[in-house]
């Protein structure tokens, strides 16, 4: 994954090349109002929240500090007494609040449905087949769903959509940003990663035995990708002979040699077998991760470790293996033979072995109970600063966007959390969000409907 995928296509007005929208504490409301009507409006005038805890990420924590945004980028971070305000900004009291970067949560299907039980509203996996790589989360991700407003209320300001658990290879996923006029604005790197399933769920066995189809067991699981992954090297090698034909017909003026057909599936793999961007890798047992885990390096595949919530006997073989490891959500309850703690305690375990972590919420409906997440594993051996960094620096750093997000860095897109606590706490309140910029209306559904009916 490159970095300079998140910028925008010039046809398309980027959230990241906004401009700011001040807002000051004391008029939320109007605000709110204002900007419903007016968000693409763009206002060159900076930004400055000055006198609030800053938690930098990459440089501690500093107190009575001031954070300037211009542009839709932070121009300045550091103590009141060393930054020096712009004559021109519009300068908004942060006394007593904690001021931290935008969140990210690492797997979301936020976007891909609205209303479980309704299946109209749901985007969320093409069940078709078992083998789905070309389908892509962008193409089917709704920036109106009223889920995304919710999410934000609670700090998180980007996050990885992918589709729903059920096949093996389900699609590809996307990396939005949680604002912007339409689905173009909000999609920040489209197929920046893809998901591998290896947890059994996947197997064609349910109905009864009648009813089974390929693949019904674990080994058929594991020969299907095994195939699918052969077929791919094969198509690519066509693909390079062709290219190499091509090439020297033009050069001695010989006719152009017959292209493949196209096969999008086969395609869509590619990228992947030259190590060019992510698998996320799940299993959940020991002996299911062990199998996967064998099988992506059969094929040289670049991966993440995913849903190991099951496998804490192996936990020095995942960090044998040097990868990530997406977390969460960490309420899950243990299974009848492990401890009540297996669970709450795997991100401190993995921590301990030195292996890099991320939270997600597995969810559209809870994305906002992300920072919650990481809370509570701190009640369980992971450290204050560690759990702070599973939800910015590190998953930045996983997704391939840590020039651009998750710290409070001169340079960095203004992703920017105001709450009157730590973002950790389950009691903190997020006052104002503010994504490249841009002062985001704290409004959801949730909040309309309250407002409404507790006149």
């Amino acid at each position: 994954m490159q970095c300079s995928a998140i910028s925008r296509q010039p046809s398309a007005k980027p959230v990241w090349s906004g401009h700011s929208c001040p807002l000051p504490l004391t008029l939320v409301l109007i605000f709110v109002f204002s900007t419903l009507s007016t968000f693409g409006f763009t206002q060159d005038k900076p930004i400055a929240l000055k006198g609030g805890k800053l938690l930098t990420v990459t440089h501690g924590a500093i107190e009575n500090g001031v954070i300037v945004m211009l542009g839709g980028k932070i121009t300045a971070v550091g103590a009141a007494s060393s930054v020096n305000i712009p004559s021109s900004a519009q300068v908004i009291d942060a006394t007593g609040m904690t001021i931290y970067p935008g969140l990210i949560d690492s797997e979301t299907q936020l976007g891909l449905t609205e209303i479980s039980a309704e299946n109209m509203t749901n985007d969320l996996v093409e069940l078709s087949d078992e083998i789905m790589p070309h389908m892509h989360t962008a193409e089917a991700f709704h920036a109106e769903s009223a889920l995304i407003p919710v999410a934000r209320l609670n700090g998180i300001t980007n996050a990885v959509v992918a589709p729903e658990g059920g096949d093996t290879l389900p699609g590809q996923d996307s990396f939005i940003q949680l604002a912007g006029a339409n689905a173009t604005e909000m999609l920040l790197i489209r197929d920046n990663a893809m998901p591998l399933n290896f947890t059994g769920d996947e197997r064609r066995n349910k109905g009864g035995f009648d009813k089974r189809k390929f693949p019904s067991t674990r080994m058929g699981l594991a020969t299907q990708l095994r195939q699918a992954f052969i077929d791919a090297q094969d198509y690519k090698s066509k693909l390079t002979d062709y290219e190499r034909k091509k090439a020297d017909a033009a050069q001695n003026k010989k006719p152009e040699p017959l292209a493949p057909k196209r096969d999008l599936k086969l395609e869509a793999l590619i990228p992947y077998l030259e190590g060019k961007k992510t698998i996320v890798l799940a299993a959940e047992s020991p002996s299911d991760l062990q199998t996967a885990v064998s099988l992506a390096n059969e094929f040289k595949l670049k991966f993440v470790l995913n849903h190991i919530a099951h496998s804490q006997p192996v936990l020095d073989y995942v960090a044998s293996l040097k990868v990530p490891v997406i977390v969460g959500p960490i309420y899950e309850a243990p299974k009848e033979d492990e401890r009540y703690d297996t669970v709450y305690s795997l991100p401190a375990q993995l921590y301990k072995r030195g292996v890099k972590i991320v939270f997600a919420s597995y969810s559209a409906h809870n994305v906002r109970n992300l920072p919650d997440q990481a809370g509570f594993a701190i009640a369980f051996g992971l450290p204050y600063d560690e759990a702070l960094k599973a939800i910015t620096l590190n998953a930045a750093e996983v997704w391939g966007v840590a020039d651009q997000l998750g710290s409070l860095d001169v340079g960095k897109t203004a992703n920017v959390v105001m709450a009157n606590g730590d973002p950790l706490d389950v009691k903190t309140d997020v006052k104002q969000v503010f994504i490249q910029g841009r002062a985001i209306p704290m409004t959801s559904r949730q909040t309309q409907l309250r407002d409404e009916y507790s006149k």
